[in-house]
């Protein structure tokens, strides 16, 4: 079996990438926890910038849990109908906007427990919201991360839970709060599916890929 990446050289890692980019931020377009929410649910299976090209009329139209509910489903999906499962994702946010009004007086809860309860949100999208919007040091893995934990033996693993679990056990504390910014990004433009660019990679020398690209 291959060996790990060393705990310090993950260490190295991110003070390379914090280097480049000190403070990283998620791509999709939210002006506080309730937009957030609703555009990381929108998010499943679709790309950041189609999102954020669908949420800019519908937050234009209702921004928050009451004026969402009042919008409705068939505004909703109109909305957001430039994105996979549209019509899905819109009977989605209409209910999770009723929950957080009738359950959490308007408020997206803090806790992971509450978040997965409502409609469309899965451990993914709790640990977006709980990193972007709380501060908690969550580490979101999607397809991006799940790469790069196994490429660059960071954290591997068969499944994107247990790819977190590596993540949240070797990453030193104080970098889990940029964690899953600096890997996404860096997985979407850098380290990418097809073809890696490891020669603009700030981590080449770290990162135990054997198959890297001049």
């Amino acid at each position: 079996m291959p060996a790990k990446m060393k705990l310090a050289d993950i260490d190295r890692c991110f003070a390379l990438l914090s280097q480049r980019q000190p403070d990283p931020q998620t791509e999709l377009h939210f002006t506080d926890p309730y937009t957030l929410l609703v555009a990381v649910v929108l998010s499943a299976q679709a790309t950041d910038v189609g999102v954020n090209s669908a949420t800019k009329g519908l937050f234009a139209a209702a921004s928050t849990p009451a004026a969402m509910v009042e919008l409705g489903v068939e505004r909703i999906s109109h909305h957001i109908r430039t994105i996979g499962l549209f019509n899905t994702k819109a009977k989605n946010v209409h209910k999770l906007s009723q929950l957080l009004l009738a359950e959490h007086n308007g408020v997206v809860p803090t806790d992971r427990a509450a978040l997965e309860a409502l409609p469309g949100v899965g451990r993914k999208t709790a640990n977006v919201v709980l990193n972007e919007a709380f501060g908690q040091p969550t580490i979101a893995v999607d397809t991006h991360i799940f790469r790069l934990g196994n490429r660059t033996r960071m954290a591997p693993g068969n499944t994107p839970d247990a790819v977190e679990a590596e993540l949240l056990r070797r990453v030193p504390d104080k970098w889990k709060k940029g964690a899953h910014h600096w890997l996404i990004l860096h997985g979407r433009y850098v380290c990418k599916a097809r073809k890696p660019e490891c020669g603009a990679c700030v981590i080449r020398d770290l990162c135990l890929f054997r198959e890297k690209t001049a």
